[in-house]
């Protein structure tokens, strides 16, 4: 119970005061000449200050709080190492039994440095993680901070001074003065380049605790597949050209051979990701003879970004003869030689559009775009009734790389273009707006070229069912074989219109081999903490897939259909690194978090990062084990704020004074008859006084 005086006043302070000092002024003289009556006059004048000043005592009653420690446990990843985790417990528990025998101590535990729920963190944050948990607490409440922690703390404030309002922190490091470990460490390494180009990186390995100049092997792979094996010097500064194969993250991974008695070999590897930046595609396009559609190819590849377009239209075959003079004929000639023999090779794709051969180009330059094609191009004929005519195409050397022969007949009737089975699968067909209904939500068409049994696969089919749109694959590259001329309604509106924008763009990005338009891709995709696995395939079942975690550490999933053709899962990814996915057959790579986590960066425990900081508050700094494994874990003290905080064998607490008030007692002194008969007896009294 703690007792007090405070005062409420009957009228205003001022004219208290002013009271007061009147009635001292006119009874000093009295004082002064020492007359009969002074004393009981200035006695009656401070019982008539006191009355009106309202002295009340106060009787509190307040509950001591108790001092809060805070116990900070390290469950970063490097904490799994060399059994630090299991030595870090046991400090945990014995520090808890002895801060459990001290009176009136709050034990508050921090698990930090870890998972956020199901991420993975990049380093280790002790401090960030102590502050949000002591949100809630004075400062002059905390008694101590205790980490247990193998030193290496990525979030330590500079020790200018006390981040804890003037309590100590104590830390206890797990691991020992011995270890030793490698680490693989990128210096540089591009963001962003040309597919196709080349690209240094430069890198070196780390040897700590056990410095040596052995050469050291190490293997270097891109999106897991080997490129090659060097011996470098420890400490040495490495330069290796990779070059950009493909367009999307090209995932270069560095792996130096283990060091004896090593902690870990996680750090032994590093990762940079450089994302492949794909120049221009070029295309060819040889227009033949004038139709309504004739601009539709031109206009949707002018207005790609990534295209350069090349366009060509033959407007005069050469059997022409009308004795039209020579300069108002074309100012450009068709370079033929140039495009179909020289630089055939600089196009990605080749497409025909209604073009019949008569004679403009050599039956040699058919022989270069089949060997083309075969060496990894791309063609694609847009064909009409020129493709059924004794002009067509497949009676050139083209024939060998075509899917199907024409019949000879032109079916003329109109029909509704459908997506078949397996088109629904296709990526270039699958989930064209207007597909899915019957019949399809697009306008009709009214011509298509008759084939026979097409060799490839029929994606889109027309009147009586025949083929419509057919791919094939040939050698490394690609073919596609559009049998109308009629997609230009598309364009144009006619009852509505269709998706003529999607499927010409996707038809030519296959060709160009796309990556996301693969028939087969297994892909892996981090999307934070997640990661997300699809499979797109031409199958109607699929086998489960492996996932390899950085650690090493796999298992096994089934991916659920999300569609024709698409099966996906989504798993929470709880480590930092290179991911892995296998079918058996396709492997994709994923990498969570950055390419070179903080949290392996450096392993080995050390009093370095946190001596500092404990050094300005006073506190103690030890190992939690001595060098045979034995837990030693200081003797705690409770101290008082000013004395010292630690000593060689102990740690202190700082224990608060602060109280919370439970409740008031309040007793005013001159109120009611109390004051009232004190204030009559001293004016009694003066009235007695004066009158003798």
């Amino acid at each position: 119970m703690n007792w007090s005086l405070t005062f409420a006043p009957l009228i205003p302070l001022t004219w208290l005061t002013a009271l007061a000092v009147v009635g001292l002024l006119a009874i000093a003289p009295l004082l002064i000449r020492r007359m009969r009556g002074a004393w009981i006059r200035l006695a009656a004048l401070a019982a008539l200050v006191a009355a009106l000043a309202g002295p009340v005592l106060l009787a509190e009653d307040r509950q001591p709080l108790p001092t809060v420690v805070a116990v900070v446990v390290d469950k970063s990843a490097s904490q799994d190492l060399d059994g630090r985790a299991a030595t870090t417990e046991a400090a945990r528990d014995a520090l808890t039994k002895r801060l459990g025998d001290l009176r009136n101590i709050e034990i508050r535990t921090v698990e930090a440095g870890g998972k956020t729920g199901a991420a993975p963190v990049d380093g280790t944050e002790l401090f960030t993680a102590l502050g949000t948990a002591l949100a809630d607490v004075a400062p002059e409440r905390l008694g101590a901070v205790v980490m247990l922690t193998d030193g290496e703390v990525h979030d330590v404030p500079l020790p200018a001074g006390s981040p804890f309002g003037g309590a100590p922190l104590h830390a206890l490091i797990s691991g020992h003065d011995d270890e030793r470990d490698r680490q693989m460490v990128i210096r540089s390494a591009p963001r962003f380049a040309i597919v196709g180009e080349s690209q240094i990186i430069e890198y070196t390995v780390l040897d700590q605790g056990a410095p040596s100049n052995e050469p050291v092997r190490v293997t270097i792979s891109r999106d897991g597949e080997p490129l090659a094996t060097e011996t470098v010097t420890p400490g040495a500064l490495n330069r290796f050209p990779i070059e950009i194969s493909h367009a999307g993250q090209n995932i270069v991974e560095f792996e130096a051979a283990p060091l004896d008695g090593e902690l870990t070999t996680v750090n032994n590897r590093a990762a940079a990701v450089i994302d492949g930046i794909r120049e221009n595609l070029r295309v060819l396009l040889v227009s033949g003879e004038p139709h309504a559609g004739e601009r539709i190819w031109r206009n949707l590849l002018k207005s790609d970004a990534a295209v350069d377009l090349v366009h060509f239209t033959i407007l005069r075959p050469p059997e022409k003869q009308d004795g039209t003079p020579i300069n108002e004929l074309s100012l450009i000639a068709f370079p033929t030689r140039e495009l179909f023999s020289v630089k055939i090779d600089q196009f990605d794709l080749i497409i025909f559009d209604r073009y019949a051969q008569r004679g403009v180009l050599p039956t040699v330059y058919f022989d270069n775009i089949a060997r083309y094609v075969r060496e990894g191009g791309a063609l694609l004929v847009a064909s009409g009734p020129d493709y059924a005519s004794d002009d067509s195409l497949y009676a050139t050397p083209l024939a060998d790389v075509l899917p199907a022969a024409p019949t000879g007949r032109v079916l003329e009737k109109p029909f509704s273009p459908r997506v078949t089975d397996l088109g629904q699968r296709h990526p270039v067909t699958r989930g064209l707006e207007g597909a899915n209904s019957e019949p399809p939500r697009w306008s009709r068409w009214f011509r298509q070229v008759e084939v026979d049994k097409p060799d490839g696969e029929v994606i889109m089919k027309g009147a009586d069912d025949d083929p419509l749109l057919v791919l094939q694959r040939e050698g490394k590259g690609r073919v596609a074989l559009l049998l109308s001329d009629q997609v230009w309604l598309w364009a144009r509106g006619f009852e509505g219109g269709g998706p003529h924008v999607d499927l010409l763009r996707r038809l030519a990005h296959w060709l160009m081999k796309e990556p996301d338009l693969e028939e087969e891709a297994l892909r892996a995709t981090a999307r934070g903490a997640t990661l997300a696995i699809e499979r797109q395939t031409m199958q109607e079942t699929i086998g489960p897939v492996t996932v390899i975690a950085p650690s090493g550490a796999t298992r096994t999933l089934t991916l659920a259909p999300a569609g024709p053709g698409r099966f996906q899962i989504e798993m929470p990814a709880d480590e930092i690194g290179l991911w892995r996915v296998e079918d058996g057959e396709r492997r994709a790579f994923a990498h969570v978090g950055p390419a070179n986590p903080r949290e392996f960066t450096d392993v080995i425990s050390t009093f370095d990062k946190l001596g500092p900081v404990v050094q300005a508050t006073g506190g103690h700094i030890a190992r939690m084990a001595s060098a045979d494994g034995t837990l030693e874990t200081p003797r705690i003290l409770p101290m008082q704020a000013g004395r010292a905080m630690s000593g060689r064998d102990w740690m202190g607490v700082r224990m608060t004074e602060a109280s919370v008030l439970r409740g008031v007692d309040r007793w005013p002194l001159f109120s009611g008859f109390l004051g009232l008969a004190a204030l009559l007896g001293v004016m009694a009294a003066t009235w007695y006084r004066e009158g003798r």
